[in-house]
């Protein structure tokens, strides 16, 4: 350890953050999966086990692909979070507490895997397999007095500095935007779900944004290689990057992004360090026991094998963007963020109880519980929560049509049908449970208002139609389209 330092109190604090994240992750899996990638979801559960091979991406909803299996699997999930968040290893004897704490966390490991591998588009994100990497590793750091191996702390802060570093490196590569310092002059706007204080950062000075896109490359280029250094420099760069990830959890909805960040943010400090901002301190540690050190190693063996292919691509001049090398999600490569969209497209989607479409049609608005629908809304915070379907919208929107979205036109048969565990996922329902005859979406760009605009009008947003992405459809039309419309 550098200078004598201790991590015991370390550890604590890292796996009550962890495990808080866990149990955010299995809430949303709880609520979300089985209507976006269950039985009969939007990309069905079917879809994953014909596509691939169980070797491919191992999941236990290959072996027992119900919805039935992915309740209890998620609901297992919340309740095992829970019991790490109040730290139940560490409430046993010495003897037990390390194994059971193995047992817990690659328990934790293993079922949110199986969602992150069978859950397809609607699973892949950065922050996925960013979670299954540092859960991984929780799974070595032990619990009660035991000294936390020291190694296992460094690898911990090897998935910050790529997670900081690839980030960084995949801007400077990616949009002039990033290069000319204009960035941020559209990321508040455009970024896929603004949050209340998003439509304020975005109109702070030009310069401010000049210099916080500056102050990006230098917290995500420079600081990181601080993290590996002796106290209080990794210190303080972990205290940089906390305060960086607060400002982006402050203007806008990154779901666990910014919140796993600061978490692997905390291996950068010592018991010494944390002792003295927080009320508690670590009490006298036994030594970490024969066996652990010896699954260190051998984990810190794997991990630098598996991390030749990441490395390479870091340093590719042709870098991918949050890609997972290996079918266990355990050594990944990070980065987001690597273009800036300029204009901000959203889809509206539309019902009518109509029989007959005419001019004079009525539509009404379905509402999202994120993106922008309504001009007048505010945006809302909703991380870390993630609301994935807002963000698949989001995504969507970039193309004229749903070609490249193959489960949109299966949402519309499930807004169409009335689905209760769809419409559960949107803020409201224009048709209070009953069927529409028609549904359509239109597409839009999107754009805030100017302070003087929101003064006169109290709208946050302007908006201006820029086509139909998909034309008034009934149920019967949807279903005719194939098998697979649902």
């Amino acid at each position: 350890m550098w200078q004598g330092e201790s991590y015991w109190l370390v550890r604590v604090v890292f796996q009550r953050g962890l495990a808080l994240l866990y149990l955010l992750a299995f809430l949303v899996a709880a609520n979300q999966f089985r209507p976006l990638a269950g039985e009969d979801g939007l990309l069905p559960l079917e879809w994953y086990v014909d596509g691939v091979s169980f070797r491919e991406r191992p999941s236990l909803f290959y072996l027992v692909p119900t919805d039935r299996a992915i309740g209890i699997t998620a609901w297992i999930g919340v309740a095992l979070s829970a019991l790490a968040l109040v730290g139940v290893p560490y409430w046993l004897p010495t003897d037990l507490a390390t194994p059971a704490s193995m047992v817990l966390w690659a328990t934790l490991w293993i079922l949110y895997l199986s969602f992150v591998n069978a859950g397809q588009t609607f699973y892949g994100y950065g922050w996925e397999s960013m979670l299954c990497e540092t859960g991984f590793l929780a799974i070595f750091l032990g619990s009660g007095p035991v000294a936390p191996p020291f190694v296992v702390i460094v690898l911990l802060q090897w998935v910050l500095f790529r997670n900081m570093f690839g980030a960084g490196l995949i801007k400077l590569r990616g949009d002039d935007c990033w290069r000319d310092l204009t960035a941020l002059d559209y990321h508040y706007e455009t970024q896929p779900i603004p949050n209340p204080v998003s439509w304020f950062a975005h109109h702070l000075p030009d310069r401010f944004h000049r210099v916080e896109t500056f102050g990006n490359h230098v917290l995500e280029l420079l600081i990181p290689f601080l993290y590996f250094a002796p106290q209080p420099l990794s210190a303080l760069a972990g205290l940089a990057t906390i305060g960086f990830q607060g400002w982006l959890v402050v203007t806008g909805n990154f779901a666990w992004l910014n919140a796993l960040t600061i978490v692997l943010a905390i291996p950068t400090f010592s018991d010494g360090v944390l002792a003295s901002v927080l009320p508690i301190s670590a009490p006298a540690t036994a030594p970490t026991p024969l066996y652990l050190e010896a699954a260190a190693i051998l984990l810190a063996v794997l991990v630098i094998a598996l991390s030749v292919r990441p490395v390479k691509n870091m340093l590719s001049e042709r870098q991918l963007m949050n890609t997972a090398f290996d079918p266990l999600h355990l050594v990944n490569t990070y980065g987001a963020f690597g273009s800036v969209t300029r204009d901000r497209y959203e889809v509206v989607v539309e019902g009518t109880t109509e029989d007959e479409i005419s001019p004079e049609t009525e539509w009404q608005s379905y509402r999202f519980k994120g993106k922008p629908t309504d001009p007048e809304r505010r945006p809302p915070q909703v991380a870390p929560y993630h609301l994935r379907l807002d963000w698949q919208l989001w995504f969507a929107a970039m193309s004229p049509s749903p070609r490249r979205s193959p489960w949109f036109l299966r949402f519309l048969v499930t807004l169409l049908e009335a689905d209760d565990e769809t419409l559960d996922l949107l803020a409201e329902d224009p048709f209070d449970g009953e069927r529409p005859t028609h549904v359509r979406a239109i597409r839009y760009r999107y754009r805030y208002t100017t302070p003087e605009e929101r003064a006169a009008s109290g709208r946050w947003w302007s908006r201006e139609r820029v086509g139909t992405y998909v034309h008034p459809v009934t149920l019967e039309e949807l279903r005719g389209r194939g098998p697979r419309s649902r």
